[in-house]
């Protein structure tokens, strides 16, 4: 399993970064499709992948990273879309008995997925946006990276057993450590340059929101009943655990140099 989960960072992480360094509507489209099939792994473990709630609602997620790279008004229209349409749909369609929860489900599964998600679009197209979100994607594997291999190692005192079993103290403590330290040293390599003030609370904060990112999807997973969100990413499980920990980072970023930085 390890052997697979290295493999296939190898094959995945360049071409993330590529992604990221060429921005403009490549990188949007690559965003759009990550968030098609995470919403869809999400809405798939209670409707299936085919069911027409669950594809139209990873479509709207699409929808809103091409709405975050067009700009205006689009992605408040795209929020309203979000609303209304799986609501009409579930009108129309669904049991009387059923709607509401078809339609919370929806639109809970798009808000977390797709409207996080298209952060890193909009963090992407801000001021140095491909540094920052290099730092962010960076930062995020090795706080979760160290979190793994330190927790293998030396985990003993189980952190948060009611949501997720494996998960220790020493794991957590060595991956905002290890996540910290990637953030001060890409702030450097990266050509960012921030002084302390700036960047000493992105290292503080940025390794804590991979962590809480990890264990909300921990939580949604266990109220789902699955272990994992798919195999679409072998040895990983879904991309929408692959996306976990980049969700809650890459909107706390956003909004720290949209507010601090900016």
């Amino acid at each position: 399993m390890l052997g697979l989960r290295v493999a296939s960072a190898a094959v995945g992480l360049p071409i993330v970064l590529g992604l990221t360094i060429a921005g403009g509507r490549w990188f949007t489209a690559a965003v759009a499709v990550i968030l098609f099939l995470a919403t869809l792994e999400f809405q798939a473990s209670r409707t299936g992948w085919r069911h027409p709630l669950a594809l139209g609602a990873a479509g709207w997620a699409a929808v809103l990273a091409v709405a975050a790279h067009a700009g205006g008004d689009w992605l408040l229209w795209a929020g309203t879309g979000l609303v209304v349409l799986p609501l009409l749909w579930v009108t129309l369609t669904a049991p009387a008995r059923e709607g509401l929860e078809q339609w919370l489900w929806a639109v809970g599964g798009v808000l977390y997925v797709g409207w996080l998600g298209s952060h890193i679009v909009l963090l992407r197209q801000g001021p140095e946006g491909r540094d920052w979100v290099l730092l962010a994607l960076l930062a995020t594997f090795a706080t979760d990276t160290s979190s793994y291999f330190v927790g293998r190692a030396l985990g003993r005192h189980p952190m948060a057993s009611r949501i997720s079993p494996g998960k220790t103290l020493e794991g957590s403590l060595g991956g905002l450590l290890f996540g910290a330290t990637a953030v001060i040293l890409l702030n450097y390599f990266l050509g960012l340059r921030k002084e302390a003030a700036l960047i000493v609370p992105v290292a503080l904060l940025l390794p804590l929101a991979a962590a809480l990112g990890d264990l909300a999807e921990s939580m949604l997973k266990r109220g789902m009943g699955i272990k994992d969100a798919s195999q679409l990413v072998p040895g990983h499980g879904g991309l929408m655990d692959r996306l976990d920990s980049v969700l809650f980072t890459t909107v706390m970023l956003y909004y720290y140099v949209l507010w601090v930085v900016a």
